[in-house]
């Protein structure tokens, strides 16, 4: 793999510079059917809290707030992100409705029981440990709230040549017991782009 390659694979796991601004722009295009069904999954009420992992450019977040009048929370690696996660969502920072934060959602700040929703959009490739990623992110769920953890299939993945360094590919079966291990009792798994994405549901 060469270096440029293996370069634009690291800017999808922490967005940087011009380049990640870039990066960003094409996920929002290529992830699109991703966001259409996290967006309809996520059915909670106006005024409730949201956390979104891996918040980008705030694409998600901003798609969220059209649907309902939302608390919404983000949490990313990257520090060049926050300042355009800000701005694409302007109006729900200036009515103090928008919380970004720097971090690793394997080391959640948040207090137990905060969230009625969790949103990640293939950022599970990158945490240093999976387990405590899906444990952390548990804690702070409200009982009864859910997890919606989208990725791309194995399969998929192993056809792109920036993904052969750096991302930790699952199958559907893989992210279940990851989950069990992490005490989700409540674990479901619907497909959004046959073969090539799906979505598993944690409900704590």
């Amino acid at each position: 793999m060469g270096k440029f390659t293996e370069y634009i694979g690291s800017q999808f796991g922490n967005p940087r510079g011009f380049v990640g601004k870039v990066c960003c722009l094409i996920m929002n295009i290529i992830n699109k059917a991703m966001y259409k069904k996290t967006v309809a999954l996520i059915d909670v009420k106006d005024g409730a809290r949201v956390l979104d992992i891996g918040y980008g450019n705030g694409y998600l977040l901003k798609c969220l707030n059209r649907k309902k009048n939302l608390e919404l929370y983000g949490i990313d690696i990257s520090e060049d992100m926050l300042a355009q996660a800000t701005k694409k969502n302007k109006k729900a920072a200036e009515k103090g409705k928008l919380h970004l934060e720097i971090g690793d959602c394997c080391k959640l700040q948040y207090e137990d029981n905060m969230f009625a929703a969790v949103s990640s959009i293939n950022t599970v490739y990158f945490w240093d440990d999976t387990v405590k990623g899906l444990s952390e992110i548990r804690r702070v769920l409200i009982p009864g709230g859910s997890f919606y953890n989208v990725v791309y299939t194995k399969e998929w993945l192993d056809k792109l040549s920036y993904t052969k360094k750096g991302f930790k590919k699952f199958e559907p079966e893989d992210l279940v017991k990851l989950g069990e291990e992490a005490g989700f009792e409540e674990i479901k798994v619907q497909s959004i782009v046959k073969g090539k994405s799906f979505v598993v549901i944690y409900k704590k």
